[in-house]
């Protein structure tokens, strides 16, 4: 009977298997978006369980578990044991089939233990008693893990406060795999609750040695971290933020904003959209100066990391397309977009659709190498008769 997974599982033609087999399954890792915990690379951790190094932090998991009617002790409980914990995810386990949750569970029994039985209530102990058993070898600690799946780069989710001190740890121990920080200023944004973006704004100030106590200082603070990020080997910044924000605003509005916030007042919801429109804005130029990567751009607009950062370098341009669905996320005009203009001659939103078409083909007729007389004829007539309406 042929097992759940073999070696070509999910690869289901000749050309996807001669792909991976032949190339991508020898080709390394580099995780430029990971969660892994700093210390635990740079202390070479051994992991207690597979509880530990599954369920402890996984929050899809939990998620699957409390849909599934388990406890919260079970997920994120203090007087459970681990194996309490890990017998209710496998009880969990055979009701996220079509889920990816399954599919990475076995694909990660497979991989990492060499384990191809299918794990439900029945398989449970077993399955927990072979992974425990081989997580206490030193070939399964954290650093045995990534040297098992060939990984070359990883890059963390770190705060502007932090000391980055387990990133310099593992880099001078001279561990051969890379581990980069990655700049994450959400909480630098987070306006809506003033005793927490105080508190905040206190610890920014502890570690970047800049007292604040104005929106420029809180610039300067924010800048002197972002260039002991660049130091540590920084190449990205995230932004875990729900919508693009891009109201217009003054620098006067934003100074009053934040004294404001910072003096403990509450915010009217217009005030904090034009603040973290602000901070987008800045931390965008803070990017840019240093030929860094934001991974917020590219899921909007469902392009690669890797071509975000050729346009931010001028290594490729984007079609008009792309730059009227740019224009139309950040309801600028495109004068604003490329030119940095913020007058907003005229919104891209407030475009028909017939005059993004008529922008589009203009476009290419210009930068088509050959274009027929019928062509050129065909676009003056559509925009003789556009001007005449």
């Amino acid at each position: 009977m042929k097992n759940f997974m073999d070696e070509n599982f999910l690869l289901q033609t000749e050309t996807a298997q001669k792909l991976y087999h032949e190339h991508a399954a020898k080709m390394p890792i580099i995780d430029y978006h990971c969660h892994l915990i700093p210390q635990m690379v740079a202390d070479d951790y051994q992991f207690k369980s597979l509880t530990e190094i599954w369920l402890g932090g996984d929050h899809y998991k939990w998620r699957a578990m409390r849909t599934n009617g388990v406890d919260e002790r079970y997920c994120t409980g203090k007087d459970t044991t681990d194996w309490e914990k890990f017998e209710k995810w496998a009880e969990t386990v055979p009701y996220t089939f079509r889920n990816p949750l399954y599919h990475w569970t076995h694909l990660e029994l497979k991989t990492a233990f060499g384990i191809n039985k299918v794990l439900n209530p029945k398989t449970a102990r077993e399955i927990f008693d072979e992974c425990n058993e081989k997580l206490a070898k030193p070939e399964y600690s954290a650093r045995g893990m990534m040297r098992r799946y060939h990984v070359e780069t990883v890059c963390t989710t770190d705060d502007p406060v932090d000391s980055l001190e387990y990133h310099i740890k593992t880099r001078e121990s001279g561990f051969e795999i890379k581990m980069l920080p990655t700049w994450r200023p959400d909480k630098a944004m987070a306006v809506e609750v003033p005793a927490d973006f105080r508190a905040y704004m206190e610890k920014l100030s502890a570690v970047s040695g800049v007292t604040i106590s104005s929106f420029d200082d809180m610039v300067a603070a924010l800048r002197k971290r972002h260039d002991f990020f660049a130091e540590q080997g920084c190449k990205l910044s995230d932004h875990g933020i729900e919508e693009f924000y891009a109201e217009d605003y003054t620098d006067a509005e934003i100074n009053a904003i934040f004294n404001k916030v910072y003096g403990g007042t509450e915010l009217a919801k217009e005030e904090i959209l034009k603040f973290k429109s602000a901070m987008l804005v800045i931390f965008g130029e803070m990017d840019w100066e240093k030929g860094w990567t934001q991974q917020v751009l590219g899921k909007k607009l469902g392009k690669k990391t890797s071509t975000i950062s050729a346009y931010e370098t001028n290594a490729k341009l984007p079609s008009v397309d792309c730059l009227i669905e740019m224009a139309e996320l950040f309801d600028v005009s495109l004068d604003t977009l490329v030119y940095g203009d913020r007058s907003n001659l005229i919104s891209v939103r407030a475009l028909r659709p017939e005059q993004k078409e008529l922008i589009s083909e203009l476009t290419q007729v210009f930068s088509a190498r050959h274009t027929t007389a019928e062509q050129r004829l065909g676009l003056l007539s559509k925009i003789v008769s556009h001007l005449s309406q």
